[in-house]
């Protein structure tokens, strides 16, 4: 079987058989920080720490992150809620969006 957009639209490939994981997504960021990107590295960590939260949850982080769609405090309750779940940097970077929407008064 060969993973490729025709395939997965012809119905040859379900979309759990090419969803990433954690584990590749830190093989790519080790590559990414041996070729000296280590912002990318750092993104695809991130990526690593989200893969088992599921479509709707990540989308609705993705939604209540963007300025003015959430409270300084539902900003810090989502990032204690994500190093509850051993989302370290996700729930940092949350944290630095926090305070950059405080201090450009985007958040209340």
């Amino acid at each position: 079987m060969d993973l490729t957009v025709d395939a997965i639209l012809r119905g040859e490939v379900r979309a759990d058989e090419a969803r990433v994981t954690a584990a590749t997504l830190e093989r790519q960021a080790a590559a990414a920080e041996s070729a000296g990107n280590p912002q990318l590295a750092e993104n695809l960590r991130r990526g690593a720490e989200l893969v088992d939260l599921g479509d709707d949850a990540l989308l609705q982080l993705y939604d209540r992150l963007r300025p003015g769609r959430s409270s300084a405090a539902e900003l810090a309750a989502m990032a204690d809620d994500l190093e509850s779940r051993a989302a370290h940097r996700c729930a940092a970077l949350v944290r630095e969006a926090r305070a950059a929407y405080l201090r450009r008064g985007l958040v209340t």
